[in-house]
């Protein structure tokens, strides 16, 4: 089991929190062409290292929390609030 470091909330086990996606990506826009966003969703790249994710903490205070977790290991880096920017480890 993984443990997620809310920022409102602490330490909390992976249960409590529900995956929300890719946070390095802008989504499409909504007035833009169905092909376009449905490319944006759906046809990305997975590559192994180091990826900034959403996750919704749905077990706890409800807000969203972006997480550095790698592909590859699934080792949790660094949590923070939506608007931070998290590096991944030297």
């Amino acid at each position: 089991m993984h443990r997620i470091d809310c920022p409102w909330c602490g330490l909390r086990d992976e249960a409590e929190f529900q995956y929300q996606g890719d946070a390095s990506v802008a989504p499409p826009p909504l007035e833009g062409d169905i092909d376009e966003a449905m490319a944006a969703v759906y046809l990305r790249e997975n590559p192994r290292g180091w990826h900034q994710e959403w996750w919704h903490h749905v077990a706890g205070c409800r807000q969203y929390v972006r997480v550095l977790r790698h592909t590859g290991s699934h080792e949790v880096a660094a949590t923070g609030w939506p608007d931070s920017r998290l590096e991944p480890p030297a």
